[in-house]
């Protein structure tokens, strides 16, 4: 199985670096802008199953990008931040200042132990679905997929950088015992803001 993990496109939130989990909101224009550029990126590869986040800011990225039919998958959900909802690291970490999400997780909201097993979940049932897979999602919960994926512990997923309409691909070489490994990442469409 190979999967291109997809970030949706920039919403206000994400533009000013506010933690936003849980709350739906839309893509800003330039989101949309990204979106249609991240289908651009994706011309001419085929998916034999697409899943999207439940969260409107995915499923209009998947839209954009030319997979209107993207089936909701709840795991695909971004890490829910509970009470640090709409907060800036800087605004958690003038009451927090030692806070880091991967080992603290977030009062009111996700555990680092639920988000792993969330992402391991997901992983697992993914894992016998043949053929090509698109997953439309978020930014810290890409991150949390990714170091689970190739065995990782979660608190590595700090090093890796997802922007907002990128993609990466993930897959199980099968020339190496069907090692799991990270083929691709981080990769976005070069966008000027207007």
């Amino acid at each position: 199985m190979e999967l291109y993990f997809m970030r949706h496109g920039e919403t206000a939130w994400s533009r000013t670096g506010q933690h936003t989990g849980k709350t739906d909101l839309p893509l800003t224009e330039h989101g949309e802008t990204e979106a249609r550029a991240l289908a651009g990126l994706l011309q001419g590869v085929e998916f034999d199953q697409v899943f999207t986040s439940p969260l409107q800011r995915a499923g209009r990225t998947a839209e954009l990008a030319g997979h209107a039919g993207a089936v909701v998958e709840p795991d695909l959900a971004e890490w829910d931040y509970g009470d640090y909802d709409g907060q800036r690291l800087d605004e958690i970490r003038a009451v927090r200042p030692a806070w880091d999400i991967y080992t603290d997780g977030c009062p009111g909201g996700e555990s680092p132990e639920e988000i792993t097993a969330r992402a391991d979940r997901l992983i697992a049932r993914w894992a016998a679905l043949p053929g090509r897979v698109g997953a439309f999602s978020h930014g810290h919960f890409g991150r949390v997929l990714a170091v689970r994926w190739i065995g990782l512990p979660l608190g590595l997923a700090k090093h890796f950088a997802i922007n907002t309409a990128s993609y990466g691909v993930l897959d199980r070489d099968p020339g190496r015992g069907n090692r799991a490994r990270i083929v691709q990442w981080n990769i976005a469409a070069p966008l000027v803001r207007g």
